[in-house]
């Protein structure tokens, strides 16, 4: 079965909690105690239409307060399909939450309120979502059973979509589809009051196959783990344990390793007890080699004709996650996979405005929830890809030393 990672996304009160309900009552995912839940719910509120945002908010301080505060994954499967659907909260404070819930994702779902439009979270929303690179954008435009399902009001809105994507220069493939979470137009069936849209509902967007091309990038592989054996059947085993970031590695392959720069040729490739030919992207394997070589954790195999350029410091856009500010000079910790050394704030660029791509704004500080560029220097040289050609090296993440908190994800520009 496909697996398929969603994250979804939208300003406060725009039905991101009832969405998600409908396609899992609708796609009859709910287990027998959420049904029970949900028609108690229901009858408490004396509501004609089943209150589905049960399902999710389910922590007391969301139903008491009737948002989401927090990143919720929610887990359900098809008959074809397998979907793990993030939802992130509206409020613009917790713009770090939706980066987190869009961070693993491949599809965004981005809730718009038919009666309101695109506000300064839908442009933020998307602003993320194309800084993350998500292979699409679902634009779900909800509550059209309030504005009487008016072809003319959704087109108003599709139109200030595009003019939003062509202000950002977003390459993202988007579509954008009438709903009603709550009477279940065009989430997983179609839609007897909007007869004028022909398009697909949002399930059936849902379950189209997107094309995985991690395993066509340069190959990059982070070193965990150094296991060297005398047991029984491993007697002077010696390998290199870790994932394929990217890219395709096969027995016979020269690897150059970074940083040292020495090569050697891939002798065998072993997950626990099995041997493989090959290992693609995604895979955890160990890998010995026909040479003796220094290799520690750390450490990054590549192909010797795609090796990066070591890097001293690094351009990145960086997402602000932390109540305390950063300044130019301070300095945390940089993890990158395996990847850990400290690192100094060197140069503040610019701030961010999604809502406005010409007014971006100089600053002395970063604070919480800014999305800046910045200029890194880094203690030890970097090897890394810009996150537009290969994401899965051109992420990280910035540590406080002191305190040990997770203060901002950067993307490698």
């Amino acid at each position: 079965m496909e697996l398929v990672r969603i994250s979804t996304a939208g300003s406060v009160d725009d039905g991101k909690s009832t969405l998600i309900g409908r396609l899992l009552f609708d796609n009859n995912a709910l287990t027998k105690e959420q049904e029970e839940l949900v028609a108690k719910k229901t009858a408490e509120k004396g509501w004609e239409d089943p209150d589905l945002s049960v399902i999710t908010d389910g922590l007391v301080a969301e139903r008491e307060q009737g948002i989401t505060i927090d990143v919720a994954n929610i887990y359900f499967s098809t008959d074809t399909h397998k979907f793990i659907i993030a939802d992130s909260p509206g409020h613009v404070e917790y713009t770090r939450n939706m980066v987190t819930g869009a961070s693993m994702a491949e599809t965004s779902i981005i809730l718009i309120d038919a009666r309101k439009g695109l506000l300064e979270q839908s442009y933020r929303h998307f602003y993320i979502s194309h800084l993350l690179r998500l292979k699409r954008v679902i634009f779900a435009v909800n509550k059209m059973d309030l504005v009487n399902y008016d072809q003319d009001r959704f087109l108003e809105i599709a139109v200030e979509i595009q003019r939003m994507v062509q202000g950002l220069n977003a390459d993202v493939p988007y579509t954008v589809v009438p709903v009603s979470s709550l009477k279940g137009d065009n989430v997983v069936k179609q839609s007897e009051n909007m007869t004028w849209y022909q398009g697909k509902t949002l399930n059936g967007l849902l379950h189209e196959t997107q094309p995985d091309v991690s395993g066509t990038k340069p190959l990059r592989f982070d070193v965990q783990h150094v296991t060297h054996s005398q047991e029984n059947g491993f007697v002077d085993y010696r390998g290199y344990s870790g994932r394929v970031i990217s890219g395709t590695v096969s027995v016979g392959d020269t690897l150059r390793v970074l940083p040292s720069n020495k090569e050697s040729v891939v002798t065998e490739i072993r997950r626990y007890t099995e041997t493989k030919d090959q290992a693609t992207s995604g895979d955890s394997v160990s890998i010995s080699f026909e040479d003796e070589i220094d290799i520690s954790r750390g450490a990054v195999l590549v192909h010797p004709d795609q090796a990066p350029e070591p890097q001293q410091s690094v351009s990145a856009t960086v997402v602000w996650m932390d109540e305390k500010n950063a300044n130019v000079g301070s300095k945390w910790l940089m993890k990158a996979g395996s990847r850990e050394f400290p690192v100094k704030l060197q140069t503040i660029l610019q701030s961010v405005d999604p809502t406005n791509q010409n007014a971006a704004e100089n600053k002395d500080v970063i604070a919480l929830n800014d999305i800046t560029e910045v200029e890194i220097r880094l203690s030890q040289p970097g090897y890394f890809d810009t996150y537009e050609s290969n994401k899965k090296n051109g992420i990280f993440i910035l540590i406080d030393p002191q305190s040990n908190n997770t203060v901002a994800v950067g993307f490698i520009k």
